[in-house]
């Protein structure tokens, strides 16, 4: 499964956009659900550590951009 587009905010309004493979996603979350402290998460781009107390959210990219305009018939 490629990597999918996830953002990572933080407390104080700053966002991380990474890549991540869907293990690497998955342990994220475990992560934030049981631990504190520092994170070391695996993204196409290299290693990032995360103190998850800052952690505000994560949003997982559906994909679905769509630019353009909306004419009606």
């Amino acid at each position: 499964m490629p990597a999918e587009r996830v953002d990572i905010g933080f407390v104080g309004g700053q966002v991380l956009s990474v890549r991540l493979e869907e293990s690497a996603m998955k342990g994220l979350r475990k992560s934030l659900e049981r631990e504190s402290g520092w994170h070391d998460l695996e993204t196409d781009d290299g290693q990032v550590a995360l103190d998850l107390g800052k952690v505000a959210y994560v949003r997982l990219d559906s994909g679905e951009h769509r630019v353009g305009f909306i004419t009606e018939s």
